[in-house]
């Protein structure tokens, strides 16, 4: 059985069944079937079906926002928000898909040359709980949209989530397999990934969650020759320059470090600040994170949440006293809360170098990391020095000096005085350890289908 259980509070939830290897079997088999009749219909159709989930995310917008944050703690606000950009994302991806799978033709040597973008067939996506229905969304629309059939296996800890976004489809009026979830429990997760990997009804794979899940799943993946693309985990770097906005630059970098009680693969986490401004920037950073309210995400005003599951908030003290024990100042926070719940306070870290868990290490939670540098190279060592590379930031008031600190980091996208974010309309994803692959735009729903090739002469 799958047990969820209340992060704010540490009581269980609900329970569901797990599915067996014959099950799984069975539903694979199913959403193929609906996938070869799926590939025929015609894009109006799917854009039709498409726009119809996104008025259905609206009009349920606080049940299934409420569910979130239930499950996983987030505040409801935010909750509401990840709902409603999914919605967009539907109605995104249903307006321009047949213009991103247009045709393209040339001719060449008295020949005419069409490429075709054609599904590939059914797609797993193995999700995670930190977004649980944007993270599926933003893979499922393009990918459904470009006639592909999709399994998913989403995280236990949402499995109220999973049900409900696979009922959502259903109720649009899909083919009733065409979208199907899978329940597997914890300790089975890699076994039954690779049985669903090596299945043949599955074509590809799309992994958002950690760097070692992205491992696992990208080596089963590479074994079945099938293909994959993996968002992992990031250490966005933010650049503070010495010419930045102060306060903006504050104000930006609190609200991404505590967006979704800091559980983001793309939150800010190590901000690199200039020597000119590294005692105001720190003294403003630590009286706004010690501001933020904590408390129940479905209380009025709440900034920060719990963490998601008492195994991950271990984690992160473990994170922040090695990091202390190694030297670094502890600024604010870094005290477990008294009551039930899984929360952990708003926390700064000063004084941080190379070799300290803060700085070679993802924090998953709402730590800030400070490191001080005395100029625009020594920042962008810095930025670069980690295994990630999704997202980064940069601030400064000289925006040719801010672009060409851009052009040297080793991330998947950079952004000029602002938090980064995932947008349907910019291709989405990492290097290094970030994974690879891009999600979203017209890049992204190009990663699952087969570029085919016809020469006519």
């Amino acid at each position: 059985m799958i047990v969820t259980i209340n992060p704010a509070t540490g009581e269980p939830i609900a329970e569901y069944a797990t599915m067996p290897s014959g099950e799984i079997d069975r539903l694979l088999r199913l959403v193929d079937a609906d996938f070869r009749r799926w590939r025929l219909t015609g894009m109006e159709e799917r854009s039709r079906l498409m726009k119809r989930l996104a008025e259905l995310l609206r009009e349920q917008q606080e049940e299934h926002a409420r569910l979130v944050s239930l499950e996983m703690g987030k505040p409801l606000g935010q909750s509401r928000a990840e709902v409603g950009k999914c919605a967009w994302v539907c109605d995104w991806f249903a307006d321009r898909a047949a213009e991103f799978l247009q045709p393209e033709e040339s001719e060449f040597d008295g020949a005419k040359g069409i490429v075709r973008f054609e599904p590939l067939g059914v797609v797993l996506g193995v999700m995670p709980w930190n977004f649980p229905y944007w993270q599926v969304l933003r893979f499922a629309a393009p990918a459904i949209m470009a006639g592909n059939g999709i399994v998913v296996k989403h995280a236990p800890g949402v499995t109220g989530c999973s049900i409900a976004i696979e009922k959502l489809f259903v109720d649009a009026g899909f083919p009733e397999h065409l979208y199907r979830a899978v329940h597997v429990a914890l300790d089975d997760v890699d076994r039954l990934t690779g049985f669903m990997i090596d299945h043949p009804a599955v074509q590809a794979v799309s992994v958002t969650g950690s760097t070692g899940a992205g491992r696992a799943v990208a080596s089963k993946a590479g074994r079945a020759i099938k293909r994959s693309v993996l968002e992992l985990g990031g250490s966005d770097p933010y650049i503070v320059l010495d010419d930045a906005d102060l306060s903006q630059a504050v104000d930006v970098c609190v609200a991404s470090r505590l967006l979704n009680s800091g559980q983001s693969c793309i939150a800010a986490k190590r901000f690199i600040v200039h020597t000119a401004l590294i005692d105001e920037f720190t003294e403003m950073l630590v009286r706004k994170m010690r501001a933020a309210k904590v408390g129940d995400p479905f209380a009025n005003g709440v900034d920060v949440g719990p963490i998601a599951r008492a195994d991950l908030r271990d984690l992160v003290h473990s994170q922040v006293e090695r990091s202390v024990a190694a030297g670094a100042k502890l600024l604010c926070g870094g005290v477990f809360p008294q009551g039930p719940g899984y929360f952990y306070p708003p926390t700064v870290l000063g004084g941080v170098r190379k070799g300290m868990a803060a700085w070679e290490e993802e924090i998953f939670g709402p730590v800030a990391t400070v490191i001080e540098v005395r100029d625009d190279d020594e920042a962008v060592a810095v930025a670069n020095d980690s295994e990630y590379g999704l997202g980064s930031a940069v601030f400064s008031r000289d925006l040719d000096r801010a672009l060409a600190i851009a052009s040297r980091l080793e991330t998947g996208n950079c952004f000029i005085n602002s938090m980064v974010k995932s947008d349907p309309r910019l291709p989405f994803g990492g290097v290094k350890l970030s994974g690879y692959g891009r999600e979203l735009s017209h890049h992204g729903i190009r990663e699952f289908v087969n570029i085919k090739t016809l020469v006519v002469v």
